[in-house]
């Protein structure tokens, strides 16, 4: 057998032993679309146009239809450009329009649909190669289930940010260092939160050459034997992790004229920013003034707890360096920018390592059991996507 075809059968197996996952997903979501579409229809509207012509989607078709440039200006003096937006969505969907029938809103409709998948495989992937194959799918099926999971089948870039991010460390889980930088440089091209996978990338690789270097140092002179060009391919990698998000950055300051930190500037002007957190503590504080709305900040606080707790579970449970810094950074990205609050929910979609010690307790759990939570779950988060896209929605 040639090595090619060695790693042809070594993707079909692979892809077998993923299938029971990408079709619990694959069912998952169908639900939440099926929930959707009655829902919307009750009430008269589309559920498509939902999912591909509202809030970001509409930002993301316009840079793929008009390239960039076009901004809205605020009666408050905030000014809104699609500067903004990271390109690879765009660029993406201004392919599926040229290649086929199809429109900028419906190439990115599909687009979201199969890097959904993509991103469950990833999951399904990495969550394998830690532990085993039943926490892999249940990490997929829990990531499915997620309340605003909808989002995952919308015309927005963090389905296909995930699918990015989760095979990136994976790469870096299995020594494949430039095909991990690669992954990352994309993953930088499509949401500024890129900066945790190439933080990830660089982490496992420094630990990986003192590793190298402590084990040349104990064995002697010589070293342990290691594959050749090994050290180089992580070099590569490395190099290549950050070009996406900078080369973007970089040219968003170009264009404005602002210098590097042109693109700050932009995030400005949607009163986007980093504030380490106090805007949102401010904002859960305000919650506690009255009563109902004091429910809503209990649930926050409990929420924040939860996502605490989780990520020190991963500690706890040694999680691979690269995921423990991958999530790490996505988690305070999310929780300590001051952009609008209602977003930070999908903000954390990508932060799928959190869900590991979730996946870890349901494998152990009884098959019967472990169904009917998924199931009971599922239906809840199907009925939450379809309310909330019909009311107030992702911004």
């Amino acid at each position: 057998m040639t090595d090619l075809e060695t790693r042809a059968a070594g993707r079909r197996g692979a892809l077998r032993r993923a299938a029971p996952a990408l079709l619990g997903y694959a069912a998952v979501r169908a639900l939440g679309l099926l929930a959707l579409a009655l829902w919307s229809a009750a009430r008269g509207k589309s559920a498509y146009t939902l999912l591909t012509a509202r809030w970001d989607s509409l930002w993301y078709t316009g840079v793929a239809e008009l390239g960039y440039g076009y901004e809205v200006r605020l009666p408050d003096g905030d000014v809104h450009s699609n500067l903004a937006f990271f390109p690879l969505l765009p660029w993406l969907e201004r392919l599926g329009a040229a290649v086929g029938p199809l429109s900028y809103a419906d190439a990115g409709f599909v687009v979201s649909l199969l890097a959904s998948l993509a991103a469950a495989w990833g999951i399904f992937a990495v969550a394998e190669h830690v532990y085993d194959r039943r926490v892999g799918l249940c990490a997929v099926l829990l990531w499915a289930v997620l309340p605003v999971g909808v989002v995952q089948s919308m015309a927005y870039s963090e389905s296909l940010f995930t699918a990015l991010a989760a095979w990136s460390l994976y790469a870096v889980l299995t020594g494949r260092w430039v095909t991990a930088g690669t992954l990352a440089a994309l993953a930088g091209l499509t949401r500024p939160v890129g900066l945790a996978v190439t933080a990830a990338v660089w982490a496992a690789a420094v630990v990986a050459f003192a590793r190298d270097r402590s084990r040349a140092g104990a064995d002697g002179a010589h070293g342990p034997p290691s594959a050749p060009g090994e050290g180089a391919r992580r070099v590569l990698g490395m190099l290549l992790a950050p070009l996406g998000a900078a080369g973007y950055v970089l040219w968003v300051g170009h264009r404005t004229g602002d210098g590097p930190l042109g693109y700050l500037d932009v995030q400005a002007g949607w009163r986007n920013g980093f504030d380490g957190g106090a805007a949102f503590a401010r904002f859960v504080a305000e919650k506690f003034t009255s009563f109902p709305a004091a429910l809503a900040g209990a649930a926050l606080v409990v929420g924040v707890a939860l996502l605490v707790r989780l990520y020190v579970a991963g500690v706890r449970q040694r999680q691979p360096l690269a995921l423990l810094v991958y999530t790490g950074i996505v988690v305070l990205l999310a929780l300590c920018a001051s952009s609008y609050f209602g977003s930070k929910p999908r903000l954390l979609l990508p932060a799928f390592p959190l869900l590991l010690p979730l996946a870890r307790a349901l494998a152990r759990a009884r098959t019967s059991r472990a169904a009917a939570v998924v199931c009971g779950v599922a239906v809840a988060a199907a009925v939450y996507g379809a309310f909330w896209l019909n009311g107030s929605g992702p911004p």
